[in-house]
């Protein structure tokens, strides 16, 4: 994965959404392979939208909320990664343990974001 700038958030949420597009394209056509696909192409691209529609959320309790439906969708992706790894869809792990990590830092930015975003609100 790139090494980013302290705030390039959206693009970072872009390119991990292409690296779900290519991995997707690394699981074999079968009847497991086309199921994982379909649920970490939708849980893992649409993480970079939702940040988008937050960046032009109409109050901060919208913000916190559109942040939060990345957050989410970010979450389901890791199940989906390690699933993966562990059922051995995708070898070798050395191809997929780059993505579940800039998973996990984009998670714990999220997640961040949504505390400092609720002590602001309180304030």
């Amino acid at each position: 994965m790139k090494k980013y700038k302290k705030f390039d958030l959206e693009e970072r949420l872009i390119d991990f959404a292409v690296s779900i597009i290519k991995l997707t394209e690394l699981l074999p056509n079968t009847y497991i392979g086309n199921h994982v696909k379909g649920q970490i192409l939708r849980s893992g691209t649409s993480p970079a939208p939702n940040y988008g529609e937050a960046q032009s959320a109409e109050s901060r309790s919208d913000f916190i909320h559109k942040i939060k439906l990345s957050l989410k969708e970010l979450k389901e992706t890791r199940v989906w990664l390690k699933i993966i790894i562990k059922a051995e869809l995708i070898k070798p792990v050395s191809k997929v343990t780059p993505i579940l990590e800039e998973n996990e830092e984009l998670i714990s930015i999220l997640f961040t974001s949504v505390e400092t975003a609720r002590k602001n609100l309180k304030k």
